[in-house]
């Protein structure tokens, strides 16, 4: 992983467009391809970024940029869609790489495992005549909370989580990518499980093909609650 601190700029272009001006800014290239860039406020979530499968380059600046200062320019490709990520950079403050190793990754406990294993023993909350594959099916960018068949054979990945947002979509997105690829395993559809699911969420998952599914905690634990579990 590599670490830099920079005044830089950044455009995105792709299914959108986006600007962040001139400023001192995170950049983290990580060791799957992707790019993140923060800033010291908004807690975790990066104000840009480029998921994998992707490509960084190194080019030189254009005159006009160089003029002003410019050092180089980061261009980040998406290998499938051709969203680009430029980063224009003025100056670097810190630039480290770090080999930080295999990760083992998410432990999960509490109300988010406990959910898993109840949706687990309850497929039948997602859909008719579903059966379960397994749960945290592995994947090279780590493990789909559940896999499931439907009565024609097609494949449903699964995941599950207290509160969904956009990260969960994205993240359930990258493995059906994966998945799909499989041919014992496609078609591939996903399902997005959650307590509660954030309005922007849900629009994204529309987008993307990917249902989503409120789950009632209380009432798959045997405790009437009178929520709808499915919308």
């Amino acid at each position: 992983m590599r670490l830099v601190i920079a005044r830089c700029s950044v455009d995105y272009t792709g299914r959108l467009t986006a600007h962040l001006p001139l400023a001192t800014r995170l950049l983290v290239h990580k060791g799957d391809g992707s790019l993140l860039v923060h800033s010291d406020g908004g807690s975790y979530k990066p104000l840009n970024w480029m998921s994998p499968p992707c490509r960084l380059d190194v080019e030189e600046p254009d005159a006009e940029s160089a003029a002003a200062g410019a050092l180089e320019y980061w261009r980040v490709t998406h290998a499938k869609t051709g969203d680009a990520l430029l980063v224009r950079i003025y100056k670097v403050l810190h630039d480290s790489s770090h080999e930080l190793g295999i990760d083992p990754g998410l432990q999960k406990d509490g109300v988010e495992a406990d959910l898993q294993r109840l949706l687990a023993e309850q497929v039948d909350v997602i859909g008719d005549g579903l059966t379960l594959v397994r749960r945290e099916f592995p994947t090279a960018i780590g493990p789909v909370d559940l896999l499931l068949r439907d009565p024609a054979g097609g494949t449903i990945a699964v995941e599950v989580k207290r509160r969904g947002d956009i990260d969960g979509v994205e993240q359930l997105t990258r493995y059906l990518e994966l998945l799909g690829r499989d041919p014992h395993l496609a078609p591939v559809t996903g399902v997005f499980a959650a307590q509660e699911i954030k309005p922007q969420a849900k629009v994204l998952a529309a987008d993307r093909g990917i249902r989503c599914v409120t789950l009632d905690y209380e009432g798959m634990k045997g405790i009437e609650s009178g929520a709808p579990r499915l919308f």
